[in-house]
């Protein structure tokens, strides 16, 4: 559409509104020689935006946002002669066409977000939908060259999209916005467009059962990210959708058990957090057996001559995760237990107590140890039959150490006692099915 084509519809639309009845906008009532002087400046307004360039658009959009930052749409509508619609399409319009180089972007967003925000009616937003202006913002979101405050700008606007109800939530997922949404939060660098980024993720899992299911699975492919902050609001948002869920998805065992690897106590939270609710999920068994089994990490065997001062650190390093996994585990496992006696019948029937007592004797990673020992503690006190299977294996001297203070035995244990405890089997299913058979 041509220049002047555009202000000719502009002038009908403008004459046609100014015919409509002035009460539309609240209180404030114009006088016809009124309505007049604001349509000629309203005119001139949209004249001066088609024929500008960028500069002079620029100078024009922060004159804009200064001046109507906060006014509803009435207020809007008075300002623009009832027809702020045309400068909202050629805002969107606008940065459709410029997004890529980004020179007035955070302008363009902050514009967009007066006219998506303005409360009392959702005409702006249904507007800027029809001009294709959430498919917009996501591509803003999946541009390699925007910055960051921009991206943020963008999801900011597209809560206020999704916020306005279910069938604004379809539009976005429609348009493959979970993915984009996803990888944004996965990648970002600041802080504050990742935290952006989950809000709104879990904003499109509310109230809208169509997707759900699309957000809570493409969360669960995120949880192989290496950002720690990313992790850390993925496993939180996924949290939050699983709660909203009937069943869970056999997917996330074990990405879920990974992000016990991480050295970073927050992430390790929100993991044990989600484990903890799963407890009441279809995946209990898989999610109990796949725990117990962390407690005894497969380790390659490494061939004597081949160990050198330079390999033990390499193989330290690449064993630490294994390690802080397996402290994790443990801890998660007191959790579990102390919450449900009959989910701790099934830890044990699963041979937890051999593992407990493999992890003790882990003379590698000290945090494995006390996790483990305080696990273990927990399982003595609470059935009879294990503590006196765990005084048989660990003999009677550290047996009166562990029950003495369970989180320091490791300090006064020594290499054999620490092997003994790595080579044992005990067999717990054996003793509690005859103890079953006794009784």
């Amino acid at each position: 559409m041509t220049s002047s084509s555009m202000m000719s519809s502009g002038r009908e639309q403008l004459t046609c509104c100014s015919m409509k009845n002035s009460d539309k906008q609240g209180n404030k009532t114009m006088s016809t020689q009124e309505q007049q002087a604001n349509i000629g400046k309203v005119l001139s307004f949209l004249r001066e935006w088609d024929r500008g360039d960028m500069r002079v658009r620029g100078r024009m959009l922060s004159t804009f946002v200064t001046q109507n930052t906060g006014k509803t749409f009435y207020e809007l509508e008075l300002e623009f002669a009832q027809v702020a619609s045309l400068f909202l399409a050629r805002l969107t319009t606008w940065m459709k066409l410029t997004y890529m180089l980004g020179t007035f972007l955070g302008l363009q967003l902050k514009a967009l977000g007066i006219f998506l925000s303005a409360s009392c009616h959702d005409q702006y937003l249904i507007n800027f939908l029809e001009d294709g202006g959430v498919v917009t913002l996501l591509n803003i979101l999946s541009h390699s060259q925007s910055k960051d405050d921009d991206k943020a700008g963008a999801i900011k606007l597209l809560l206020t999209v999704s916020k306005a109800g279910r069938k604004y939530k379809e539009i976005i997922c429609e348009s493959h916005g979970v993915k984009v949404i996803g990888e944004c939060l996965a990648t970002s660098n600041r802080d504050e467009t990742k935290e952006a980024a989950s809000v709104l993720l879990e904003s499109l899992s509310h109230g809208n059962p169509r997707y759900q299911d699309q957000v809570y699975k493409y969360l669960i492919t995120c949880m192989t990210c290496s950002s720690p902050k990313s992790l850390q609001l993925i496993l939180h948002t996924l949290c939050i959708v699983q709660r909203k869920m009937k069943t869970a998805h056999y997917s996330i065992v074990e990405p879920l058990l990974n992000t016990l690897r991480s050295p970073h106590l927050e992430v390790q939270d929100e993991a044990i957090k989600l484990i903890l609710d799963l407890k009441h999920y279809d995946v209990k068994a898989v999610l109990l057996t796949g725990l117990v089994a962390l407690l005894r990490p497969i380790k390659e065997k490494v061939h004597q001559h081949q160990i050198s001062k330079e390999f033990k650190m390499t193989e330290m390093t690449g064993s630490f995760p294994v390690f802080v996994q397996q402290a994790a585990a443990a801890k998660t496992i007191r959790l579990l237990a102390e919450e449900d006696q009959e989910l701790s019948r099934e830890l044990l029937s699963l041979g937890v107590i051999q593992h407990l007592l493999h992890t003790m004797g882990n003379r590698e990673h000290p945090d494995a140890q006390i996790q483990a020992s305080l696990t273990l503690e927990y399982f003595v006190v609470s059935f009879p039959v294990v503590e006196d299977q765990v005084q048989r294996v660990m003999g009677s001297a550290l047996f009166a150490e562990f029950k003495n203070k369970a989180d320091t035995v490791y300090m006064n244990m020594n290499e054999t006692e620490a092997e003994m405890l790595l080579t044992n089997q005990i067999n717990m299913s054996q003793v509690l099915n005859g103890n079953k058979s006794d009784s």
